[in-house]
């Protein structure tokens, strides 16, 4: 299934979340014309252009409804999550797997773990900065499929975190 974004419209780039349609070009590449939709992350203002032919290859998609939400919601109460006794490199490269799927579910149960591990252990250091990429990812999607400000979000996950 091929989704189609116009000017204006957000989607979510694996592991780079949430970014805005700023156009479609047309270059030649390698003697063809290919068409490229043109993406500037939110978070950072990178521009990323992405083959159209390859949206479904590299996981563009568009934000999630309000379903979703609430799955993703219901993910981040689970209580009872076995973080296990793995090494923290291959706990890592693991959540590192999961955050690049650009799953919006995926990237809650690395948040959800990574919190509850943290309230049992130091973290290493990559592992705060992955707690830290999960937060914004999540936050930022989640704000904008709730149509509400990211401090909203902010809080629901000091609510969901701090129970």
């Amino acid at each position: 299934m091929q989704t189609t974004f116009k000017v204006g419209d957000k989607a979510v780039y694996p592991g780079q979340g949430v970014g805005e349609v700023l156009g479609i070009e047309h270059k030649e590449v390698a003697g063809q014309r290919q068409s490229f939709y043109v993406l500037r992350i939110l978070e950072n203002g990178m521009k990323i252009m992405i083959p159209i032919n390859k949206v479904g290859s590299v996981g563009l998609r568009e934000i999630i409804d309000e379903k979703a939400v609430e799955k993703v919601y219901e993910i981040l109460r689970q209580k009872e999550v076995s973080v296990d006794a793995t090494t923290w490199n291959r706990r890592y490269r693991e959540y590192m797997e999961k955050i690049k799927t650009g799953s919006v579910f995926e990237i809650a149960e690395v948040l959800r773990d990574l919190y509850r591990l943290r309230s049992d252990k130091e973290l290493s250091f990559g592992e705060r900065k992955m707690l830290d990429t999960a937060r914004s990812l999540l936050i930022k999607e989640l704000s904008l499929a709730k149509n509400c400000s990211e401090e909203d979000i902010e809080r629901d996950l000091q609510e969901i975190f701090s129970s």
